[in-house]
């Protein structure tokens, strides 16, 4: 098994954003600079994921991540599903519904995505909002795949450690999108970037990556300095060319001068950072009543969607971290060659 600086010769890893952000190209062109480019796999089916995969190895003759959702398949009552709906009433009522249209599933089948990931059988496998089963492990090591864990505290990243993982993101409060919390409260666990390098490294044995408000290279060569092996960033790359996300999403984004972010579940469920909007103020008085991910993100699909159709984010989950007022518009290829140069001379 290779080991982590190995693995790609920067020590940069592009986030895995799901939802279409993380592109092919996107991932292709970190991996192709000599960072690793990561494909978000948590919200595509099997099939999908052996395509992009293929789109990518394409692309790029070096290493990249996939990244899965760890969860199982809920199953809601419909008493639960009509309270959900009815807490969601204020937002769908605004696009002149007569009643919110339901999904088809609530998510992907992880065990057929993790056999996907094993006929792909990338360089390296991330994982979030979970932890693995020895025996999944035992089955990605048997295909030569590096195996990282996220974690938001200690307790999380020291299951990943005992599983016998390669090595463990540590996601700060500051990063955008999901919290990966898998023991204990969401929203119990608020420890920055900075608070978990120095609470938790010193405590592991194997490689640890940093993740949350990390945009430069100067946040880099910070991060490095503070025992980080490698830094996982997921904002910075949301503005490339190559980032799949909706375009008025994007000029959102840019045009952020100040971190206008907040946590919120309404969304889907689980706490996840974006940028304020009518949507989250909207649900703010409830939105400790939605129903747990995957139901709720499948349950605002339709509302994402019909949002994304008519231009207007407003309704759109906005995913991003506290640093988005740094992050600027430009080529994958360009942004790694600022990044390294300047980590480099830092």
């Amino acid at each position: 098994m290779l080991r982590l600086h190995e693995l790609f010769p920067h020590p940069i890893i592009q986030g895995p954003m799901a939802g279409g952000a993380s592109t092919p190209a996107l991932v292709a062109a970190v991996s192709n600079a000599g960072g690793l480019g990561s494909l978000a796999c948590g919200m595509l089916s099997p099939e999908a994921m052996l395509e992009q995969a293929w789109e990518i190895r394409q692309a790029c003759s070096r290493s990249f991540a996939m990244n899965l959702f760890v969860q199982t398949a809920p199953a809601p009552t419909p008493e639960e599903i009509q309270a959900a709906s009815a807490l969601l009433k204020p937002v769908w009522s605004q696009f002149g519904w007569d009643a919110l249209p339901l999904p088809a599933k609530w998510c992907e089948d992880m065990e057929a995505q993790f056999e996907a990931l094993l006929q792909v059988s990338p360089a390296v496998a991330s994982f979030t909002f979970g932890i693995i089963s020895s025996e999944q492990l035992a089955q990605l090591h048997a295909s030569g795949i590096f195996v990282i864990g996220t974690a938001t505290h200690l307790a999380e990243a020291l299951a990943w450690q005992n599983l016998g993982a390669d090595a463990v993101c540590l996601s700060g409060v500051e990063a955008g999108g999901h919290r990966g919390t898998f023991i204990g409260e969401q929203e119990a666990v608020s420890f920055s970037t900075s608070e978990l390098l120095a609470q938790v490294a010193p405590q592991l044995s194997i490689p640890v990556i940093a993740a949350g408000n990390i945009v430069t290279g100067e946040d880099i060569s910070s991060a490095l300095s503070a025992g980080a092996a490698a830094v996982q960033m997921g904002t910075a790359f949301l503005v490339t060319h190559e980032s799949g996300i909706h375009p008025a999403y994007k000029q959102q984004l840019l045009a952020a001068t100040t971190d206008t972010t907040r946590q919120t579940r309404a969304f889907t469920g689980r706490f996840a950072r974006g940028l304020d909007n009518r949507f989250m103020q909207v649900m703010a008085e409830v939105a400790a009543q939605v129903p747990a991910y995957p139901v709720q993100n499948a349950l605002t699909a339709a509302i994402r969607s019909a949002a994304a159709k008519n231009n207007d984010p407003q309704w759109m989950s906005m995913w991003c971290g506290q640093g988005v007022a740094r992050a600027r518009a430009m080529g994958t290829a360009e942004l790694m060659r600022d990044l390294i140069s300047h980590c480099q001379t830092h």
